[in-house]
């Protein structure tokens, strides 16, 4: 009699048939996490996970358009153009719900009329932050429609033409503004900075089209300017807390403003009670040193805490200004001093700036300091030695020069210098 094994089910299912589809089920909030941390080009290619994930990128609110989600290995430019337009237009024509950012940045990318009718498309939704860059061809001119984009809170433009139209009234919600490589009228440009009330941030690179820059902004916070100007005036700005400017052209020696009794320096800080960080790039100083420069300002930089300057040492009235901005700052805690040469030099002797100018002047606050590009000069070292001897809390200075000719020399030359802060340290960087 044969016996035969019978085969007992199991009492559960397998576990191939239970097992739940993790990934389909996350919870709304998780998808969205998940996604917002992936390039577009990834997001979208999320869609093959499952019938679940299909159009899942499709709601993302943030639209960025980049090299990282942009991939065209291709060198024929037309082929990369129309290859970004299909791109653009499909996600554009796929998407659903608000868009609160777009961005549209690739290396490739020329100012093709294709933009404007995406512009046209977002000025129908709330975009709240635009970001264009052209990194290529010409001025590319910005269509109208972008000025209808009233909640717009951030907007960032490269290599664009701007010509608003008569109508416009500015942008009621805007608080960050970055214009670079921009063309503009004098007239547009400061309607439009004095017309956006609530803004904050401002950053002004290589501009044309105007040269005298007034700004008008009762809640600027910050502000980042380098360019070609010949003049910069401030208008209640008493909010304003860091600022950093580069003048990218030589203002000359013999530039004489109309500016009354007050110089450039005056004029700067007058509507600037609150700076607590500044940076003065480039030939700025030299500009700051035209007009008549006080022993120090009426009226102290009480918050500036943060000092970066480009100055000539060799230029008796850039000393001078540097002065100025150190005795008007009781509460400077780090400082930078950046050498600039220029093949003329100021024939005035710099030892009235030592005798005269150097005098009844101590630094209390004043705790880390780093000088760079420097030859050793006796201009040079007549500062450095100022500080040192004036800073009694001093922790670190640190000295860079800007070749290693004489470097030893000067090196010596710093150690022998009396130190007013028995903590300071000099530390040498090799150039």
């Amino acid at each position: 009699m044969s016996v035969v094994k019978q085969r007992i089910l199991p009492n559960h299912p397998c576990n191939a048939e239970v097992e739940v589809d993790k990934i389909s089920n996350l919870p709304a909030q998780i998808v969205d996490k998940i996604l917002s941390h992936l390039s577009l080009r990834d997001a979208v290619r999320t869609s093959v996970l499952s019938s679940k994930w299909r159009y899942k990128w499709v709601t993302l609110p943030n639209l960025v358009f980049d090299n990282h989600s942009l991939l065209i290995s291709s060198q024929d430019q037309t082929f990369i153009k129309n290859k970004i337009v299909n791109i653009v237009d499909h996600v554009l024509l796929l998407h659903s719900g608000p868009i609160h950012k777009f961005k549209l940045s690739h290396r490739d990318l020329q100012g093709v009329c294709d933009i404007d009718r995406w512009i046209l498309f977002l000025s129908r939704g709330s975009v709240k932050e635009f970001i264009l860059e052209i990194w290529k061809g010409h001025r590319y001119k910005l269509h109208s429609s972008i000025y209808l984009c009233q909640k717009l809170i951030h907007l960032e433009l490269f290599n664009c033409l701007l010509k608003p139209p008569l109508s416009f009234s500015g942008f009621r919600s805007l608080k960050s503004l970055d214009l670079q490589h921009i063309t503009m009228e004098q007239d547009a440009f400061e309607h439009l900075v004095s017309s956006c009330y609530l803004l904050e941030r401002l950053t002004l690179m290589n501009f044309e089209g105007f040269s005298d820059l007034k700004i008008h902004a009762p809640n600027l916070l910050f502000f980042d300017i380098g360019g070609v100007f010949e003049d910069i005036n401030f208008m209640d700005t008493f909010n304003l807390a860091i600022v950093s400017i580069g003048l990218y052209v030589n203002p000359g020696f013999d530039r004489n403003l109309t500016l009354g009794s007050a110089g450039n320096l005056v004029k700067f800080f007058a509507h600037l009670p609150r700076i607590q960080r500044l940076e003065v790039q480039s030939f700025f100083l030299k500009y700051l040193a035209d007009g008549k420069v006080p022993g120090r300002l009426s009226t102290p930089c009480n918050e500036l805490s943060f000092l970066s300057i480009r100055i000539n040492f060799n230029h008796f009235d850039e000393c001078l200004a540097a002065l100025c901005l150190l005795r008007s700052s009781p509460n400077l805690q780090e400082l930078e001093l950046l050498a600039r040469t220029e093949d003329q030099l100021d024939l005035r002797t710099m030892a009235n700036v030592m005798e005269e100018n150097y005098q009844n002047c101590m630094f209390n606050q004043l705790r880390h300091v780093k000088i760079a590009g420097i030859s050793g000069v006796k201009q040079e070292l007549n500062f450095i030695n100022f500080l040192l001897a004036n800073s009694p809390i001093l922790e670190r200075m640190t000295v860079k020069p800007a070749s290693v000719d004489g470097a030893w020399e000067m090196l010596k030359e710093l150690l022998r210098f009396r130190r007013a802060s028995v903590q300071a340290e000099i530390v040498y960087l090799d150039p």
